[in-house]
């Protein structure tokens, strides 16, 4: 256990498994405070709770894609424990959604579902919890986005289309927001290893996916894990608005 998070209050979205999971642990081992977020999987969420470093943690529940949820999470969050000192958006869906064999009625629901929950409500909880940490002398906001906002996701064109938001509104908040020293950093990830990859993964098209790094293998959590670390504890305030890939080399942009 290292000690460079202790003393600081962590809200990390999506945290009941995978990416999410695995940085609530990473944070934790590094004296944080987590507040675990979950839709609906509470047992998930109270697992991942048990798994915490001893410490003050709790769990929280919203659904991101609905305003009011985000309002009256924000608000139980800071009556709970006052201040945040960082915010991970690691929250996300994906559907798969070709246009050749979709119907415009699914396209619609699914496009509005995955733009309000990855895009729509990143932004609004970024923009009440950024006011927060305006007036309490600062803070950091780290935004998990996707090589798909780069590469294009032709099956998948509103996942691709609302990370490729992500990295656009967090660069917009990290100019807005360095002044009041709050620091806005985003991770860019390829294909991970998880529990709601590991269908594609063990399906006909895992091989293909794993072949397009030069390790042959897709990232672990932990390893995504690892970057959040940095940028909630080491990352310097001139990093902000930066874009981190980590992909294993299956995607080089320039």
């Amino acid at each position: 256990m290292n000690d460079s998070l202790k003393n600081k209050t962590i809200l990390i979205t999506g945290s009941s498994r995978g990416i999410g999971k695995s940085t609530a642990l990473m944070l934790s081992d590094a004296g944080a405070t987590i507040i675990i977020h979950c839709k609906e999987n509470i047992k998930a969420a109270e697992q991942t709770l048990s798994e915490l470093c001893p410490g003050k943690h709790f769990i929280v529940q919203a659904d991101l894609s609905d305003v009011e949820a985000i309002k009256k999470l924000v608000d139980e969050v800071y009556q709970k424990v006052g201040k945040l000192d960082v915010l991970v958006n690691n929250v996300g869906t994906h559907t798969d959604l070709p246009i050749a064999t979709t119907e415009f009625d699914r396209w619609f629901e699914i496009w509005n579902h995955t733009i309000a929950t990855n895009l729509s409500g990143l932004a609004h909880l970024s923009f009440l919890v950024s006011k927060k940490m305006m007036k309490q002398g600062g803070g950091r906001i780290i935004n998990v986005s996707s090589r798909g906002a780069f590469r294009g996701e032709p099956n998948s064109l509103a996942y691709g289309a609302s990370k490729a938001g992500i990295n656009s509104f967090g660069q917009s908040m990290a100019k807005a927001l360095a002044p009041h020293g709050v620091f806005v950093y985003t991770v860019a990830p390829g294909f991970v290893e998880t529990d709601l990859t590991a269908h594609t993964l063990d399906g006909p098209l895992g091989n293909e996916i794993r072949m397009q790094s030069p390790f042959e293998r897709v990232a672990k959590p932990k390893e995504v894990a690892k970057i959040i670390l940095f940028f909630a504890s080491e990352a310097p305030e001139f990093m902000t608005g930066c874009i981190v890939d980590i992909n294993g080399a299956s995607y080089l942009r320039t």
